[in-house]
């Protein structure tokens, strides 16, 4: 189950969709933005502080930028988690002149070069998320519904496309660059594919890890919590797949809600 603090909201990938799914928008979205924080990085983030990190940031937002609300309306984590902040009928302060249709996402982390080097689980979580915004708002990914904060002039907010006053975000070694050019060949195709995937049921097209199972007997539960209903259980020396990790738990079912505590199982090659 998605978990919720204040205004924010964690969801696993599928949670995300779910969510996505169930919702009812008023804006008119034709913008997904891309965004990396650079600070907090991640050696911010220790697995069970998101909720801390996103109330600094959104402190920092309504005290020093005097904005209303904590800037993004997503934010992604090296765990491949993603939280909601600013509701997504707001329109976000994210990029100057194209704010008004667009949702700003924000990927915890440094990717300029010489950063932090993206993880298996966010490198997916990123790709996932702007499929699934595409998805529920009937974008073509291209680079005029995916768009770089290092395309716009931060003085004027008329895209240039990194040239004028800019930001190199979301890096400059985020999926091997911040222009133009780096994206069409190295992110949206990403998307692109991930987007068919989600048109035909899938959310993970493979499994991100391999396991045994350690304990003589293994509940598998319905939910990332002991609190979750057992589905079933596997016995020691079981083989799974693991396609997502969350809060010490492990989804081992590519469609389906079925989750392992982490501590039971042995990773393998």
């Amino acid at each position: 189950m998605p978990k919720s603090q204040g205004i924010f909201t964690i969801f696993s990938p599928d949670e995300f969709m779910s969510y996505l799914n169930q919702s009812t928008f008023l804006r008119n979205i034709t913008l997904v933005q891309n965004h990396h924080t650079y600070k907090p990085d991640y050696a911010s983030f220790k697995g069970d502080n998101a909720f801390s990190l996103l109330e600094g940031m959104r402190n920092y937002h309504i005290k020093y930028n005097k904005w209303s609300e904590i800037g993004q309306n997503l934010t992604t984590f090296k765990d491949g988690t993603i939280a909601l902040g600013r509701p997504i009928n707001s329109a976000p302060a994210g990029i100057k002149g194209a704010n008004a249709t667009g949702i700003c996402i924000e990927h915890v982390g440094n990717f300029d070069l010489g950063g932090d080097i993206m993880s298996p689980e966010h490198r997916d979580s990123i790709v996932f998320i702007n499929a699934a915004l595409c998805k529920r708002f009937n974008l073509n990914p291209d680079d005029n519904s995916i768009v770089y904060h290092h395309w716009y002039d931060l003085k004027t907010g008329k895209r240039t496309n990194g040239s004028g006053i800019t930001k190199t975000c979301p890096g400059t070694n985020f999926f091997t660059g911040n222009t133009v050019e780096a994206a069409k060949q190295n992110f949206i195709p990403l998307v692109v594919e991930k987007l068919n995937e989600l048109k035909n049921g899938n959310i993970q097209s493979a499994p991100a890890k391999k396991g045994t199972v350690i304990p003589e007997v293994l509940r598998v539960r319905e939910a990332s919590s002991t609190s979750g209903s057992i589905l079933r259980t596997l016995n020691k020396g079981s083989n799974i797949e693991i396609y997502f990790e969350m809060n010490g738990w492990y989804k081992i079912s590519k469609n389906a809600n079925e989750w392992v505590a982490k501590d039971f199982v042995k990773l393998v090659s």
